[in-house]
């Protein structure tokens, strides 16, 4: 029975090892219960978590794994690249088993994306909130990463919707044919903190934008409309015409009349731009 150790501190020689007994492993017999996964198994699973769901953990100790590497990204990226550099030792191919984190070839971080706009206490906050009966300490640590996780996911999956620019003015940097990093923020148009579990992950409650028009939209400064038409807090429009800065900013250009949003993109939906114009907007032009 592996322990707590074997996933956390794995080795390249134990992961060459499993490789090797995964890869003369016969096939599952259709109706019999499958062989217990090897750790480097459950730890591609958990590394997985960041592009799919992946709610249900097993035995004590993979809880203690899941809670420890998801709330570690440095550790989860470090095992990962053992995991995945073993496995082409052994002859696992890219096609085989692709570097899904890429990660592989480098030694950089592994950035989780949206995390700007989670706090420590809107995520315990709502961990109470929706699970009244957990006191375990563990598996709260579990809920808050598994939060964290969702927020990665939500911001990747709304990164890919907008085509990976700026609904607001277009932008979008690649350097040496890599999209260059945090010059574009995924964020919810009704906010993380007052949204529901389904609202948190939903594509259409996100809005891709430059740091500048998503810092604008999230204070009230911009709004958009049922129409996908792009509005400017009318103080702010009154000054842009007399202030290069600002126009250089919230001008007609670069700012668009509409969202620029690519043909095959899932719109936003009209509820949460509803909510945003009533409590962010028309909040931030009485006061």
């Amino acid at each position: 029975m592996p322990t707590t150790a074997d996933y956390l501190a794995i080795t390249p020689s134990a992961a060459r090892a499993q490789w090797r007994s995964i890869l003369v492993r016969p096939w599952a017999v259709e109706g019999r219960r499958q062989v217990a996964f090897t750790p480097v198994e459950t730890l591609l699973c958990l590394a997985a978590s960041l592009l799919v769901n992946h709610r249900r953990y097993g035995a004590r100790h993979e809880v203690e794994v899941a809670a420890r590497l998801l709330g570690g990204q440095d550790d989860l990226a470090s095992v990962y690249r053992i995991i995945v550099r073993a496995a082409r030792d052994v002859g696992v191919t890219d096609d085989e088993l692709p570097d899904f984190l890429y990660l592989e070839h480098d030694d950089a971080p592994l950035i989780l994306l949206g995390q700007d706009e989670l706090t420590t206490g809107d995520i315990v906050d709502a961990v109470h909130t929706e699970h009244p009966g957990v006191t375990d300490e563990l598996t709260e640590v579990l809920l808050i990463a598994a939060a964290r996780v969702g927020q990665h996911r939500f911001a990747r999956d709304v990164l890919r919707n907008h085509g990976h620019r700026c609904l607001f003015c277009g932008l979008a940097v690649t350097i040496d044919d890599r999209r260059a990093p945090r010059m574009l923020v995924a964020s919810h148009i009704k906010p993380w903190r007052a949204s529901d579990p389904h609202e948190r992950l939903d594509v259409a409650n996100g809005l891709t934008a430059c740091p500048t028009h998503d810092v604008a939209f999230d204070t009230g400064l911009l709004t958009v409309n049922g129409g996908l038409r792009i509005h400017i807090h009318a103080d702010l429009h009154r000054r842009v015409d007399s202030d290069p800065a600002l126009h250089a900013a919230f001008g007609r250009p670069p700012l668009a009349e509409r969202l620029l949003l690519p043909a095959d993109a899932l719109p936003p939906q009209r509820a949460y731009l509803d909510w945003h114009r009533t409590h962010v907007y028309r909040e931030a032009r009485t006061t």
